[in-house]
């Protein structure tokens, strides 16, 4: 099998074009070839595949071999991969890329020289809903609800960019123990389809620090649909502006969110790293 390493601010996939349909075996591949020891290393398997609805279709198997509806970093990737492996028309600087969990996207690029330099990409509107993010709370918006894991209290901000995440406030994002608590919350009963939780620190209304723990992936560099997220949890708690930069390990995104269209827009790097062949 071909691929190609890509990442999005450290948020790294295998990205496979050229097949037809999702393989029966995908989430074994994942499993194995995202090892960082024993495989190629990375957070997620990705298959640009035909799409009826957009120029391509984009589907990604986590690291432990579960599906993930949408991912912000790895729609980046996608787009820099179709367009650089002449996917699409040179001229060509907007694309679509269907998700399973949101549709249709809108991408636009930044190319220079034939390499594209930063991708800007609509990530439609948020669900709020409890039940459609989904949470347990059949509530209009879950805002700076409580919750409880090991006798800690937190209280987090439900959103959903197409995938679930819990936004939760603490002093210091950057030096906050991802792995005693991600995990644990991840598979709280409060998410019925688990979840991705986002720690976050506001350091102004344009600017905030993020760190996540990953659903099927653990801690990762960054999280691009965690990032809209958090942008659109902070406006809703009166902590940002509608236009802010979200800091992560892995780089900085800007994320804005119109109040006409309702859309989230995230725009960002992707890099590609190599390119390999591996035998399945």
């Amino acid at each position: 099998m071909n691929f190609t390493k890509m990442h999005g601010l450290g948020n790294d996939f295998i990205v496979v074009g050229g097949e037809k349909e999702l393989p029966a075996d995908a989430s074994q591949l994942a499993v194995r070839l995202c090892s960082r020891f024993f495989g190629i290393g990375a957070d997620g398997l990705v298959y640009i595949l035909p799409s009826e609805i957009a120029d391509y279709k984009m589907r990604i198997i986590n690291s432990d071999g579960s599906e993930s509806e949408q991912c912000g970093n790895a729609v980046r990737c996608v787009a820099k991969y179709i367009y650089e492996h002449g996917l699409v028309d040179p001229d060509r600087r907007e694309i679509t890329v269907e998700t399973i969990g949101a549709g249709a996207q809108q991408v636009q690029l930044t190319v220079d020289n034939g390499k594209v330099t930063a991708v800007r990409v609509d990530m439609g509107a948020p669900i709020l809903k409890g039940t459609e993010v989904p949470t347990a709370l059949d509530l209009d918006v879950v805002l700076n609800h409580p919750i409880e894991v090991d006798g800690r209290q937190f209280a987090f901000t439900a959103v959903s960019m197409g995938n679930p995440h819990c936004v939760i406030y603490v002093e210091d994002a950057v030096g906050f123990d991802l792995a005693a608590w991600g995990p644990k919350l991840e598979v709280h009963p409060m998410f019925p389809r688990r979840v991705n939780v986002e720690f976050v620190t506001v350091k102004s209304p344009v600017a905030m620090d993020m760190r996540v723990w990953e659903r099927g992936a653990g801690p990762t560099l960054a999280c691009g649909t965690g990032a809209c997220a958090t942008l659109v949890a902070s406006v809703l708690n009166g902590k940002s502006e509608r236009s802010a930069t979200v800091s992560l390990k892995g780089g900085d995104l800007f994320i804005e969110w119109d109040e006409a269209s309702n859309h989230v827009f995230m725009t960002g790097p992707a890099e590609q790293v190599f390119e390999g062949t591996v035998t399945l």
